[in-house]
């Protein structure tokens, strides 16, 4: 079985490597959607329905039409707009204002309908049903294992409590949107995606193409977190623009689009019974959860959380409002369930009179994640949290809490790759895996470095094309353990056939060669050697490897523990985080900078979702209140703390991903620590000075 080795002797994978399009990212020579700009190409805007629940009776783009500059149309006349953002008509034009004067000459009749966009009104069996042929609840989730009621019974303390989480956006740095062109009928999309294949056949399937007829192009992207899945309504709309006016289209999202209908997080309200013995072994969890994805479902968390008790009954459901459709955002249900589950072990821990590290570590077999609480109490300074909440002094008060994850993170079939060694020495790998801005380019050209012994940038990676060798979509943490497995094996494969063309100069067997330091040696005679050019130049065309993920080199199910320290003004209410100390684990990291920054970003997003980010709707109008920046708040440079990433696995587990896990226990160290910071529980996000200063004030 092929391994990595001595994961200690490698010299470039498990190590910080600067990444490959760093100047260009820096330098503004990466192409994103954005700025791909084709000859003749013209600018597509989508009028969007202004009414939450409506039926388009009439669309007439009479107007728009004769408006000089605009190439062609397309309306949605006889549909249904289920919420206030979805599609009416489109346009395309010669310029972007053009387009965008063109929806104002748009008129539309519409039949408006009932409509809900308030969960709890939503559950109300006289309510507007969202969905025209639906009810407004759905799709429930039950388990049911032991006897609750004999738990309860058993339990020395019991806490009853209602935790929530808001609706959040996504808040791609880059806006989701497309470029479409056609060559009679061959169609060639660049879009933001996070799945180039999954776009390709999505596109197939709709404009009823033969497999070689559509190429999908994602050359660089701003995230996606889930949002960027399949062919999405944009690039739809953008190919059939274009195929109306015989024009390249670029259609990009506004904005204020992306909060409408480029989906989000759902929502949770769980109302939790747990009950726990005096060692602290957990006895029994009851719960009641719902949530909302709009008129989208909103799937189920996965309560209860890490800790498990021998008695459980749960019962969740979805529940549907007439608001854009959620969709996977990072860690698609466990952020919400690591707030409500670690905030339950806290409170179950105080009234039992344990230490809440302690609490977990009764609950809790794993051993990493005992090794992370060990050092991430001492690196935060476990010992100087308040024993008794809200005991300090002054007005602005500190306080220290921890919060847990855990995620899969595993690799598997999928993904192919093509190697070329070309006569030049120049090594490409190919494979349509796209980068969402994580580092994929340079861990694939780290892993063809080490087994052929040269440098990082000896390699060429090529990626975010269908016409590369398929490869699956980037999401679930997925992508480094499926891809480097596959560059790894086909990298080996490139590599035998090469030492079988150049064994005979050195006179000696394929299978006695190594490479090392740019030179192809024999093993047991380092004297008999060729450099790594000159033997590449003896190719008379190209080596080709053709192959794909292969078991033993990666592997699944990470864990996570992150400490956080913040200070409340009992004054303002106003929450500063001042240190976030991140332990993760992701097996193999094949890139320790990579990594870092993938732990720092996932705990800015749960910061965000922590104490700033929510989306408001007017129940009145049915409209989203803050589809902006300027209102919708996500962290920036001042509310940025101290954050420490520390990448505490085993690395002989093989490579894991570790995109998700660390945006899952920030929300949840953060509200602990502001527990302990005043004595009082927030039990809702996100935790803003009002709340604080209402629970103060009681």
């Amino acid at each position: 079985m092929l391994t990595w080795g001595d994961t200690e002797k490698l010299s470039l994978v498990g190590h910080r490597v600067p990444r490959l399009e760093g100047a260009d990212k820096v330098t503004g020579r990466s192409k994103y959607t954005y700025d791909v700009n084709l000859g003749g190409m013209l600018y597509g805007a989508v009028l969007r329905c202004p009414h939450p629940h409506a039926r388009i009776v009439r669309v007439d783009t009479s107007q728009a039409e004769q408006m000089e500059g605009v190439k062609a149309v397309q309306h949605y006349e006889g549909q249904t707009a289920r919420f206030a953002g979805d599609e009416v008509a489109a346009v395309a034009a010669v310029s972007q204002a053009i387009a965008e004067d063109a929806l104002s000459l748009i008129e539309v009749e519409y039949e408006l309908l009932p409509f809900v966009v308030n969960v709890e009104e939503a559950m109300k069996s006289d309510a507007p049903k969202a969905l025209e042929t639906d009810g407004n609840i759905r799709e429930t989730h039950t388990h049911d294992e032991g006897d609750v009621e004999e738990g309860f019974e058993e339990s020395d303390a019991i806490v009853e409590a209602t935790y929530s989480a808001p609706v959040i956006a996504h808040v791609c740095a880059e806006v989701h949107g497309a470029v479409a062109k056609w060559d009679d009928d061959n169609l060639t999309v660049w879009t933001s995606t996070q799945g180039v294949v999954g776009v390709k056949e999505g596109l197939q399937w709709h404009f009823d193409l033969p497999e070689g007829n559509v190429r999908v192009i994602t050359q660089h992207m701003g995230g996606g977190f889930g949002s960027k899945f399949g062919a999405q309504s944009y690039d739809i709309i953008a190919a059939e623009l274009a195929k109306k006016a015989g024009a390249p289209v670029k259609l990009m999202l506004t904005r204020k689009d992306e909060f409408l209908c480029a989906g989000n997080r759902p929502s949770l309200t769980a109302h939790i019974k747990a009950g726990a013995k005096k060692n602290g072994a957990l006895t029994a969890f009851q719960m009641e959860a719902y949530g909302t994805g709009g008129v989208g479902g909103a799937g189920s968390s996965p309560l209860p959380y890490i800790y498990q008790a021998p008695n459980v009954r749960t019962s969740q459901f979805d529940v549907n409002i007439n608001t854009g459709s959620a969709c996977a955002m990072r860690a698609p249900g466990h952020p919400p369930a690591a707030f409500a589950m670690e905030s339950l072990m806290d409170e179950l821990a105080e009234q039992l009179g344990i230490d809440p590290l302690d609490f977990r570590r009764a609950n809790d077999e794993d051993e990493i994640r005992h090794k992370q609480y060990a050092l991430g109490a001492e690196r935060i300074g476990w010992e100087r949290r308040n024993k008794v909440p809200g005991s300090g002094e002054g007005v602005k008060q500190r306080g220290i809490g921890v919060g847990c994850s855990i995620w899969g993170g595993g690799g598997g079939p999928g993904t192919q790759v093509r190697v070329e060694i070309h006569p030049d020495g120049e090594v490409k790998v190919m494979t349509a895996s796209q980068d969402l801005g994580t580092g994929t380019r340079t861990i694939i050209a780290q892993v063809a470095a080490e087994e052929l012994s040269l440098r990082v940038e000896d390699i060429t990676p090529l990626i975010g094309d269908t016409k590369y060798p398929p490869s699956g979509a980037s999401g679930g943490s997925t992508t480094a353990a499926s891809v480097t497995p596959a560059i790894k094996a086909t990298v080996v494969d490139a590599k035998r056939k090469l030492f079988a063309l150049i064994a005979p100069i050195l006179e000696a067997t394929p299978e006695e060669l190594i490479v090392e330091a740019g030179k192809i040696y024999v093993k047991d005679n380092p004297e008999l050697c060729i450099p790594w050019h000159e033997a590449t130049a003896k190719l008379a065309e190209p080596i080709v490897a053709v192959g794909g993920w292969v078991e033993g080199l990666s592997g699944s199910g990470v864990t996570g523990v992150q400490f956080a320290e913040v200070e409340v003004d009992t004054e303002t209410g106003e929450v500063k985080v001042l240190k976030i100390v991140a332990l993760h684990d992701c097996g193999l990291p094949v890139n320790r900078l990579t990594v870092e920054s993938q732990i720092i970003g996932g705990v800015m997003m749960g910061l965000g979702y922590a104490l700033t980010e929510e989306r408001f709707m007017d129940s009145q109008t049915g409209r989203m209140n803050n589809p902006s920046l300027l209102y919708y708040k996500v962290p920036g440079t001042m509310e940025t703390p101290k954050i420490e990433p520390i990448i505490l696995g085993n690395p002989d587990r093989g490579v894991i991903g570790i995109g998700e896990p660390p945006t899952i226990p920030t929300a949840a160290a953060i509200a602990n620590a502001v527990y302990n910071a005043i004595g009082v529980r927030i039990r809702s996000l996100p935790i803003t000075p009002d709340k604080i200063l209402v629970v103060l004030n009681k």
